[in-house]
């Protein structure tokens, strides 16, 4: 079964229709008999995407042969409406490579350069390092060595708090077999990394050294030439779909703008379906209104869009950025690997970044190792959206995993997902050792602890139900309010309203939940492996309280229908399958075993009965009134089974 209504019962408003097309244009870049003097028939194909672009009108289905193409594709037409969209389709899925890059193939030794460092050791004549000068017939009008990453509205980078390094880098890109070098910041720091490269100031120069110090003749070695892959050059192009592609080796700089390999350009209804996009340097797909520096009618379309079964990997900074997006469908999508650039403090990072969505519908996705990034982020004024049926997996460095921010207005629900190993984002070095008991009297915790499976930042309203939590470094739950973003346009708001209910929370390193204030609700949920004291916690009014389960019912009235509870979980990252089995060791007070407290037997466990979530992670319909914890509509003892949701 598929879960289509949204936090408020509504069902989602699908639009798709299928394209009744007219026309049909050929591309085929590998055949010899192709040209773009061609009229595009099956027998008389274009080479050049571009060439069909060019031609494509409402009701024209685009059909791509097998092929590399290294071009921009800019559509210069959308479709009319829902029923007379332009698709631009690979004819065999994962064949059609877009990239913004080239090969280059002329190499010298690189001379006149010091490799050593003011008082570093001589280094080694098995150091090689190459030079390409670059060709500027490569580059119409950008050139990415030139240009550096940091994003083009600067107000909102905290310098004193992070490196700057990565926003200083150039945009351009080498590769070596398809695996990216890694840019270094001097020349004399290849000596001490094999695999890097440098930009000389006036970005016509690259100097790099191979893994293993070998020779780039014996490699295919590309450089990025472009911004994008697939993006109009005229905003507000709308009804298009774009099918099966991959679209590699964009040379964007960090948003805002956003600027995806794969972008929207402001239009709405488009469809991006079955593309990979692969290592671009700031944003894999854009589909909102690019950004808040346009002028914007509220009364414009922006979104309604759907983004289905990609797979969206080695994003330097976002994966999917919108701002604005309404009515967005996001599904069954595998995004991994975002946020290497490790500019988390600009403020645009994360698997999903989304600026006032409204109505939205994020379904069956697996975003997996998201580095220094939220896997989700939605920011300000955010309606009505549903987040359910997600795996979020490994967060290396990271905050929370999802963070809705400043969102007063109606409620979003976040439910039958997994959340698995959130790092947190810290520096270790100003956690203070604090030996013996001298910790205990603290009233507040040191605020460099982080790690949270979901953070509401003046977020009222906001529900979370039956999900898996486990290991996170700090808590399931973290809120707080941010009174001075109170103000007109729907921001800001108390944290207020909260409803935590049915999950399954998992061994997470500080605590369960940490509400603002009283003013929030939490029953039904599993305490599983919590046994550290203090797991649940109320800031304000001061002084901040530290409960226990018990504590927790009697003071609060939380968690009448909860349990704690004491067996493994085990979550397979790589291979996205589950194992519950009984622990071989129970906890122990005063070197006794608490008789009764703990239930070891997961199909024991018992929530609250909630009509909202009518089926589980996996799609399965949950019985009538059913009060089971977690994302599964049943559990039992030695349960061993597949938790991909993605159909």
């Amino acid at each position: 079964m598929q879960e289509n209504r949204l936090a408020d019962g509504r069902e989602f408003a699908f639009w798709e229709k299928e394209t009744d097309y007219v026309r049909e244009i050929y591309v085929a870049g590998n055949d010899p008999q192709a040209s773009d003097d061609n009229d595009g028939s099956k027998s008389a194909p274009l080479k050049t995407i571009q060439a069909a672009a060019d031609r494509a009108t409402p009701g024209t289905h685009v059909l791509i042969g097998p092929g590399v193409y290294r071009e921009c594709v800019a559509p210069a037409m959308g479709g009319s409406d829902v029923t007379s969209m332009i698709c631009y389709e690979a004819m065999e899925k994962g064949t059609v490579v877009i990239k913004a890059s080239e090969e280059i193939h002329k190499f010298e030794k690189s001379e006149g350069w010091r490799l050593q460092g003011f008082g570093d050791p001589v280094v080694s004549d098995s150091v090689k390092v190459w030079c390409h000068h670059l060709d500027p017939d490569m580059f119409r009008g950008y050139n990415p060595f030139c240009a550096v990453n940091i994003l083009h509205d600067r107000l909102f980078i905290e310098y004193d708090k992070t490196d700057m390094t990565p926003y200083l880098n150039r945009r351009g890109m080498i590769f070596c077999d398809g695996k990216p070098l890694k840019q270094v910041a001097l020349y004399n720091q290849i000596a001490g990394e094999d695999g890097t490269y440098w930009v000389e100031a006036n970005g016509q120069t690259l100097h790099f050294r191979l893994k293993g110090d070998e020779d780039p003749s014996d490699h295919v070695i590309e450089i990025t030439v472009r911004e994008q892959c697939f993006a109009p050059r005229t905003p507000f192009l709308s009804y298009i779909k774009v099918k099966g592609l991959v679209c590699a080796h964009a040379a964007m700089g960090a948003p805002v703008p956003q600027r995806g390999a794969i972008s929207a350009y402001r239009g709405h209804h488009w469809v991006i379906e079955d593309c990979v996009v692969d290592w671009a340097n700031a944003v894999g797909i854009d589909v909102g209104n690019e950004c808040w520096h346009h002028e914007f009618d509220h009364r414009q379309t922006v979104g309604h869009s759907v983004i289905r079964r990609c797979h969206i990997k080695d994003a330097g900074v976002c994966g999917i950025a919108g701002l604005f997006a309404t009515n967005m469908l996001i599904e069954d999508n595998l995004i991994e690997g975002t946020g290497w650039q490790k500019m988390e403090l600009s403020w645009e990072a994360g698997g999903i970044k989304l600026h006032n969505s409204v109505d939205g519908m994020i379904r069956r996705n697996v975003f997996r190792r998201t580095y220094r990034a939220d896997h989700l982020w939605l920011d300000c004024g955010n309606i009505n959206n549903r987040i359910t049926q997600n795996l979020f997996l490994d967060g290396i460095e990271q905050r929370e995993a999802i963070f809705i921010e400043c969102t007063r207005e109606g409620i979003n629900l976040i439910d039958n997902n997994i959340f698995w190993n959130v790092e947190g984002r810290f520096d270790a070095a100003k956690i203070p050792n604090e030996p013996g008991s001298s910790g205990w009297y603290k009233l507040v915790e040191n605020d460099v602890i982080n790690g949270y499976a979901v953070y509401g930042e003046g977020t009222d309203r906001l529900q979370i139900a039956n999900n898996l939590i486990g290991k996170c470094r700090a808590y399931a739950y973290y809120a707080k309010p941010v009174p001075f973003r109170l103000m007109p346009g729907d921001r800001g708001g108390t944290s207020r309203d909260a409803k935590i209910v049915n999950n399954i929370i998992y061994d997470c390193g500080v605590g369960g939940i940490c509400f603002p204030t009283k003013d929030n609700s939490a029953d039904g949920n599993a305490y599983i492996k919590q046994a550290k004291g203090g797991d649940l916690r109320i800031m304000y009014p001061a002084p901040e309280v530290c409960l226990d389960l018990k504590s927790w019912r009697e003071f609060y009235g939380f968690d009448l229908a909860g349990c704690e509870g004491w067996f493994d979980i085990d979550v397979d990252t790589e291979n996205l399958t589950i194992r519950l089995s009984e622990s071989k060791v129970m906890p122990r007070r005063f070197g006794a075993i608490e008789p009764g407290r703990y239930e070891t037997d997961p199909a024991e466990l018992k929530g609250i009965a909630d009509e909202r979530v009518k089926v589980d992670l996996l799609g399965t319909e949950r019985a009538a009134g059913s009060c089971v914890p977690g994302p599964f509509a049943g559990l039992k003892a030695g349960m061993e089974c597949s938790i991909d949701p993605r159909l």
